[in-house]
């Protein structure tokens, strides 16, 4: 299988969304390199960073059953090699 090494960003707008994140996040972890969180008080949000090594497919599949999660919003930056 071809794999590409991906960074998602995660931001979370709404702390009740955590759980699922987590849920979400177990299930593809397999598949992840590192998690670095940041929680920003000022604006009661938390953004996370998640580098992934996988298919296409599966990083793109994460990327959508986080977005799917209300107060989530996820997008994925794709390595060249």
């Amino acid at each position: 299988m071809d794999t590409k090494i991906a960074v998602i960003a995660i931001i979370v707008e709404d702390v009740s969304a955590v759980e699922k994140m987590n849920d979400v996040l177990h299930t593809y972890s397999q598949y992840i390199i590192g998690r670095f969180g940041l929680p920003y008080r000022q604006r009661n949000i938390s953004l996370v960073s998640i580098a992934i090594d996988a298919s296409v497919e599966t990083i793109n599949a994460l990327c959508g059953n986080l977005g799917n999660i209300e107060g989530i919003t996820a997008k994925a930056v794709f390595s060249k090699v």
